[in-house]
């Protein structure tokens, strides 16, 4: 069995799996904030996912995914946990009894995707939709991080060198057109959120409507951006943005569907058809983590 924990910003997902990924466990608690607070809220959520599931702590094996990077188990820049630094595996281990393996979030969610959307010999890109944007990829049942641990960053691609400028200070960016944080960016108005840009277009408003078709053109673009450099079988959207629905999928769709008619090149690629949906209340990322901890990526 395997046990595998997503550390978000706002919640600590822990889930137990068998080997195909299916639950046998699932507890979900608030997060802390602060190193101490995080991994004690990882080992309530792991005793509590184990205690459900009826196995031991020495029964299963463990991996994590957490905001921020992750080098040999340490966790730097996860602003959202107010964590500068935290050796996360060496301090849950201490507390549980054994090392577990620890991956960026987006990279494990990519694994669970995988894991969760079907056959083994398929090459996929998991699109994260969220407060930022980037991109797990898995190739040969492995995530691929790359070099240095950048892969799938297409957040930073600016796809319009006069767009508008995102927090990272670069014009057009990915993340910036197709992100929560990019929509409320855009919109500029102190506490909204990109829900409330969606309201906006809902109603009317023609600025909003104009953010939103950038969002559209951003998630055709991540689509187009990923099947041109890793010809993935296909690329699985998830993330907190896609509770916008199908407003945003099929604006995306129309921009792709609009791209092939003006190139055969394209049109052989058949993008729209490769871009795919993940529903909201899959536990992507901990069971993705499991299946880390259990040898897999």
């Amino acid at each position: 069995m395997h046990l595998g924990i997503d550390i978000g910003g706002t919640k600590t997902d822990a889930v137990v799996v068998d080997t195909t990924g299916r639950i046998r466990a699932r507890h979900r608690r608030p997060s802390g904030r602060g190193g101490d607070a995080v991994v004690g809220a990882a080992l309530e959520s792991a005793r509590t996912a184990c205690a459900d599931a009826g196995v031991r702590p020495d029964e299963v094996t463990v991996g994590i995914g957490t905001p921020g990077a992750v080098v040999d188990g340490i966790v730097t820049h996860a602003v959202n946990l107010g964590v500068d630094s935290l050796d996360l595996a060496s301090e849950f281990g201490a507390g549980w009894g054994g090392r577990p393996l620890v991956d960026n979030d987006v990279n494990v969610a990519a694994l669970g995707a995988w894991t969760l959307t079907g056959g083994p010999g398929r090459s996929m890109a998991y699109l994260n939709l969220g407060t930022g944007l980037a991109a797990g990829l898995v190739l040969d049942g492995k995530v691929w991080r790359g070099a240095r641990g950048a892969a799938g960053e297409i957040g930073h691609i600016s796809v319009d060198p006069a767009g508008p400028v995102g927090s990272d200070g670069l014009p057009g960016g990915l993340e910036t057109y197709a992100s929560g944080s990019g929509l409320a960016l855009q919109w500029g108005v102190d506490g909204a959120t990109a829900a409330d840009v969606v309201e906006a277009a809902a109603a009317g408003d023609a600025r909003a409507r104009e953010i939103c078709g950038r969002a559209y053109y951003g998630l055709a673009s991540c689509v187009r951006v990923l099947v041109l450099t890793l010809d993935v079988d296909e690329v699985v959207v998830g993330g907190g943005m896609t509770a916008w629905g199908e407003d945003l999928i099929h604006g995306a769709t129309s921009i792709l569907d609009a791209w092939a008619g003006a190139s055969p090149f394209l049109a052989s690629l058949q993008l729209a058809e490769r871009m795919r949906p993940l529903g909201l209340d899959l536990p992507v990322a901990a069971v993705g983590a499991a299946m880390l901890g259990g040898g897999r990526g």
